[in-house]
């Protein structure tokens, strides 16, 4: 009867403490929902009365700390447009997906910007156009569902858009190392539309993306002393960005450019009586309305 009791007296101990732990997550996830509402509000508040969205104030990466009862929330709001959208390098629709070669052309300016070789720049754009495209048909250096079938263990291409910019680590030609050298440097949005580049919230580091844009009219020294030539309040207008660059830049490059934020990236870290938890979700500012969710994961963007 004692070993019983002791048995008995066990289970129930274990039965309160996953009890007491499944309430303790289920209350940090909605701290953490409610991190969504606060980043809504910010990016209402940046969108100022001109239309456009600059770094006054501090906020881009700047982590921001909630106390809250049993615990601490932690609130860090990104730009998400000074990137490369990696789904930019195909154009058509589902199922009929085929090379873009404005994208790709970008993509090989990147990619040399950060100092990769020609021949890498070509090879890895190809495998990533032949990863999304829907053909079987690998482009000069590129890779299609036979050249990853092969390898161990097998796999194929996906046919579509990415999801996650983690993916090029499945992709030929990306290894590890070129991994982290392009990551803080590309993303995958929802669309294959060319990466709305504000210049507006460009940091000196995102000067390979300035590079990219002008296909390498501006070196990367360059872009970073048009970025530091910005006035304080950010440009008013396209034209007087353009007189702030000496390389001229043809008008496609000039409709790519913008002066507000579209894709804002949010990452929360909640504590909370014991239970901690990640949130990371992308959020679209869309002129046209509120600000939209497109996508939440319960842990990192990685």
């Amino acid at each position: 009867m004692t070993v019983l009791l002791v048995s008995v007296m066990d289970d129930i101990r274990f039965g309160l403490r996953r009890t007491g732990n499944a309430q303790a997550l289920a209350q940090a996830q909605w701290y953490a929902l409610g991190s969504e509402e606060l980043a809504r509000t910010r990016i209402r508040q940046l969108e100022r009365g001109d239309g456009r969205t600059t770094l006054e104030g501090g906020w881009n990466g700047r982590p921001f700390v909630f106390p809250i009862d049993g615990g601490v929330m932690r609130v860090r709001l990104d730009d998400a447009s000074a990137c490369f959208n990696l789904n930019s390098v195909v154009e058509g629709a589902a199922g009929q997906w085929s090379r873009r070669e404005t994208g790709a052309r970008q993509y090989i300016a990147l990619l040399r910007a950060l100092e990769f070789t020609p021949e890498q720049a070509n090879a890895m754009t190809d495998a990533l156009v032949d990863w999304i495209d829907s053909d079987q048909m690998p482009g000069a250096a590129g890779a299609e569902d036979a050249a990853y079938a092969s390898r161990g263990p097998g796999y194929r291409t996906s046919g579509t858009l990415l999801a996650e910019a983690s993916e090029l680590r499945a992709i030929a030609g990306h290894d590890a190392a070129s991994y982290a050298r392009l990551r803080p440097h590309v993303c995958a949005h929802p669309d294959n539309a060319l990466s709305p580049l504000n210049i507006n919230t460009l940091e000196a580091e995102d000067a390979v993306m300035l590079a990219m844009v002008s296909d390498l009219a501006l070196d990367p020294a360059a872009a970073r002393r048009v970025i530091a030539a910005r006035p304080a309040g950010g440009w008013r207008d396209l034209a007087v960005f353009s007189q702030a660059v000496v390389a001229p830049l043809p008008d496609h490059v000039l409709q790519q450019l913008r002066l507000r934020t579209r894709y804002f990236a949010l990452h929360t870290e909640v504590e909370y009586d014991g239970a901690e938890l990640v949130l990371s979700a992308l959020l679209d500012s869309d002129s046209h309305g509120p600000v939209r969710l497109l996508a939440r994961r319960w842990t990192h963007d990685e």
